[in-house]
């Protein structure tokens, strides 16, 4: 397809990647970010400003988004409320 810029290091650099329509956000980057967890699993990360330091198998598999069916949404600066429905939702 083309090509688009990310942003990387507090918004310092940039990096060109491939638009290969890859899920950035949400529950397909959750699969993507547990897939990369599992080929990773020995790898030591740090913790705590660089203090601490976990297996990267030992922490626990991220949840899926709970429904907000049915709660209140509150709308217009706080002044209005509605009940939330999840029509688009998969």
């Amino acid at each position: 397809m083309g090509k688009i810029k990310i942003r990387t290091g507090r918004g310092t650099g940039t990096r060109e990647i491939d638009d290969d329509k890859k899920g950035w956000a949400g529950d397909e980057y959750k699969k993507i970010q547990d897939e990369k967890k599992k080929q990773a699993a020995n790898r030591m990360i740090h913790t705590g400003r660089g203090t601490g330091s976990k297996r990267l198998g030992d922490l626990p598999d991220s949840k899926p988004r709970p429904s907000t069916e049915g709660m209140t949404r509150i709308t217009g600066r706080g002044t209005g409320s509605r009940k939330s429905t999840n029509k688009g939702s998969s």
